[in-house]
C-alpha cells in the first residue's frame, strides 16, 4: 500500500523506526510487565467463555430459557462485535493502555450485572452490555503483542499466550460445573471479578503506556454510527430467520436491508475518509491485501465450525448422554488442550521456518476429519466417542487457525492494530452468523424429531396436554423437572413409567437430531476453510534482523513490498 511507502518518505525519525521497525525497542522490564497484563486479560476473556459455556444448560433449565439459549451468547457477541474495530482504531490513536482500561471496567460491571439477572431475558441484556468491554480485551490483546514482538517473535510467543488458553480451558469448564451443581450459577460471572480487578491494579501501576499516534487525530464517528446501523440488523436477520420469522418474512427481509444499506453507505464513507485522511476506523484498503482478505475468510468459517461445535457440545454431554455439569466441562478439555498444545507446537515451528501455509492445509485438513467425527454421535454414543473427536478437532485446528493474527500483522505491518482488530471483528460476525443459524435449525428440528420418535400408538393414546410437557427438551436438563414428571407417570404403575421412559426416549432422539444437524452444518463450515487455505500467499515471516538493515536497503525492500500489498 502506497501509505507505507509514503509513511517510510516521510522523516528521517520515521524511518529509523522503519517498516521493518514497528517493534520499538522497550526493555526487558517493561515488556515482562506488558506480557503480564497481556496474559492476566487473555485469562480474563478465556475464563468467561469456558466457564459460562458450561453453566448454560443449567441456566437455561433454572431461568426457562430453552427457546433463546443461544440469545446470551448472541447477544455478548452483537455488542462486541461492533465494538471491535472501534476499540482497535482506537488503539492505534490514543495507545492500548486507556482502551485496556475501559474495557476492563465495562466488562467488569456487566459481570456484575450478570450475576444479579432476575430473568432470561435480563441476563441477555446484562451480557450484551458485558460484551462492549470484552471487544476490548483479546483483539488489542493481540496487537500489543505485535508491538512488542516481531512476526518471528511471536510464533514463539504463541506458547505462552497457548498456555493461558490452555489454563483457562481446564480451570474453566471445571470451575463453571463446580460452581453449578455445588453453588449458584450466577458465580460463574462473580468469578471473573477479583481476576479483572488484578488485571487493572497491573494495568495501572505496572505497564507502561504503548503510545499512539498522539496529536491530530480525530474519531471517525459517521463511520461507527453506520457500522452499529448495518451490523446489529444484520445478526438479528440471521438470529431470527427460521426461528422466530421464517426467512422470507417482511421482518427479517427488512433488516437484511436495512444492514445492506447501511454497510454500503459504511463502504462508501469509509473510502472517502481514507482518501481524504481522515482516519477511517477500517481502512477500505485493507481488502486490497490478498493476504487478509483469504485469511479473514478463512477465520471466518473455521470459526464457524469450532465455535458451533464448542456451543452444542455440553449440551449434548448433558442432555444426551446424561454427564453431569462438571464432567461435561471437563469433557472439552481435550479439546482445548490438544488445541492448545499443537498450537505451541506449529508456533514453534512456523517461527523457526518462517513459512505458514504447509502446516496451515495439514492443520486444516485434521480439522475436517474431526468435523465429520461428530457426525457419528447419536444417543447411542458414549463418552470416548465424545472425547476422540473432540482430541481430533482440537489438533487440527491449533495447527490450522491459531496463527492468521500473526500473519496479518506480517502482511501489514503500519495498521497492527486495525487490521488484527478488523480481523477479530469478521471472525465475530461469523461466529454470531454460525451460532443463530445452528441455534435456528436445532430448535426447528427437534419438535418434528420428537414427535416422530412417539410411536404411533403411544401418541394416539395420550393426552396432547401430556406430549406437549415433552416439546421443550428442558426436562434432559433438569432432575428437579424430571422426578416431578416420573412421579406424576408413576401413578399409572409399570405401563407409566414405561411410557415414561418411552417419551424421554424420544426427547432425547429429537435433541440429538437437532444437534446432528449442526454439525453437518460445522462440518460443511470446516470444508470452505480447507479450500481457501489453498489460496493463501506464503508471505515470509519478518525477523527482528530487519531493524539492523541501513535505510537504502530498507527502502527498497518498503518499495517491493508494497507492490505485493495492492495485489
Amino acid at each position: 500500500m502506497e501509505s507505507i511507502a509514503q509513511t517510510e518518505n516521510s522523516t528521517t525519525n520515521k524511518h529509523a523506526s522503519g517498516l521493518e521497525g514497528q517493534q520499538r525497542n522497550y526493555s526487558r522490564r517493561e515488556t515482562i510487565l506488558t506480557m503480564v497484563g497481556v496474559l492476566l486479560i487473555m485469562l480474563l476473556a478465556s475464563l468467561d467463555q469456558t466457564i459460562v459455556s458450561t453453566a448454560m444448560p443449567h441456566i437455561i433449565s433454572e431461568l426457562r430459557g430453552f427457546d433463546r439459549y443461544t440469545w446470551v451468547t448472541t447477544a455478548y457477541l452483537l455488542t462486541s462485535t461492533i465494538m471491535v474495530p472501534i476499540y482497535g482504531k482506537l488503539s492505534d490513536m490514543y495507545g492500548r493502555k486507556s482502551i485496556f482500561l475501559a474495557g476492563i471496567i465495562l466488562f467488569l460491571t456487566g459481570s456484575a450485572l450478570c450475576g444479579m439477572s432476575p430473568s432470561m431475558n435480563a441476563l441477555i441484556g446484562f451480557r450484551a452490555f458485558q460484551g462492549l468491554g470484552a471487544a476490548a480485551l483479546l483483539p488489542i490483546a493481540m496487537a500489543v503483542v505485535g508491538d512488542l514482538f516481531t512476526p518471528r517473535e511471536r510464533g514463539k510467543w504463541q506458547g505462552v499466550t497457548g498456555a493461558v488458553f490452555g489454563l483457562s480451558s481446564v480451570i474453566g469448564p471445571a470451575v463453571g460445573g463446580w460452581i453449578t451443581e455445588n453453588s449458584n450459577w450466577r458465580w460463574v460471572f462473580y468469578v471473573n471479578l477479583p481476576i479483572g480487578l488484578l488485571a487493572l491494579v497491573v494495568l495501572i501501576f505496572l505497564m507502561p503506556s504503548l503510545s499512539g499516534k498522539g496529536k491530530n487525530v480525530s474519531i471517525d464517528y459517521l463511520g461507527a454510527t453506520l457500522l452499529i446501523i448495518g451490523t446489529v440488523p444484520l445478526m438479528l436477520g440471521f438470529t431470527w430467520a427460521g426461528s422466530t420469522y421464517s426467512w422470507l418474512s417482511p421482518q427479517v427481509l427488512g433488516l437484511l436491508a436495512l444492514a445492506g444499506l447501511a454497510l454500503a453507505a459504511f463502504v462508501i464513507v469509509e473510502t472517502h475518509k481514507e482518501r481524504t485522511d481522515k482516519q477511517p476506523i477500517i481502512d477500505p484498503s485493507l481488502f486490497r491485501n490478498k493476504i487478509f482478505v483469504i485469511s479473514v475468510l478463512i477465520t471466518m468459517t473455521t470459526n464457524m465450525s469450532l465455535f458451533g461445535s464448542i456451543f452444542f457440545l455440553p449440551l449434548f454431554a448433558q442432555g444426551i448422554l446424561g454427564i453431569s455439569a462438571t464432567n461435561s466441562g471437563l469433557l472439552l478439555s481435550p479439546l482445548m488442550l490438544t488445541l492448545v498444545c499443537s498450537s505451541i507446537v506449529s508456533g514453534q515451528i512456523v517461527s523457526r521456518q518462517g513459512k505458514y501455509k504447509l502446516i496451515a492445509i495439514i492443520g486444516m485438513a485434521i480439522s475436517v476429519c474431526g468435523a465429520a467425527m461428530l457426525l457419528r454421535l447419536n444417543i447411542h454414543s458414549n463418552a470416548s466417542d465424545l472425547w476422540l473427536a473432540m482430541v481430533v478437532i482440537g489438533f487440527g485446528m491449533g495447527f490450522g487457525v491459531s496463527f492468521y493474527t500473526l500473519i496479518v500483522q506480517n502482511a501489514i505491518p503500519d495498521k497492527i492494530g486495525q487490521s488484527t482488530s478488523a480481523l477479530t471483528f469478521f471472525r465475530q460476525i461469523g461466529s454470531t452468523v454460525a451460532l443463530a443459524a445452528m441455534g435456528s435449525i436445532m430448535t426447528t428440528t427437534y419438535q418434528p424429531a420428537f414427535h416422530n420418535a412417539i410411536p404411533a400408538a403411544t401418541r394416539q393414546a395420550l393426552p396432547t396436554h401430556i406430549i406437549t410437557i415433552f416439546d421443550n427438551p428442558n426436562i434432559l436438563l433438569s432432575p428437579e423437572t424430571q422426578s416431578l414428571v416420573s412421579k406424576q407417570f408413576s401413578v399409572l404403575g409399570a405401563q407409566g413409567m414405561a411410557t415414561y421412559q418411552l417419551l424421554l426416549n424420544a426427547v432425547k432422539i429429537g435433541l440429538a437430531q437437532g444437534i446432528h444437524n449442526t454439525f453437518i452444518l460445522s462440518l460443511s463450515f470446516m470444508l470452505g476453510g480447507l479450500i481457501l487455505v489453498f489460496f493463501l500467499e506464503d508471505k515470509p515471516l519478518r525477523g527482528r534482523e530487519a531493524v539492523e538493515k541501513k535505510p537504502g536497503q530498507d527502502m527498497a525492500e518498503s518499495d517491493s513490498h508494497s507492490s505485493s500489498y495492492t495485489r
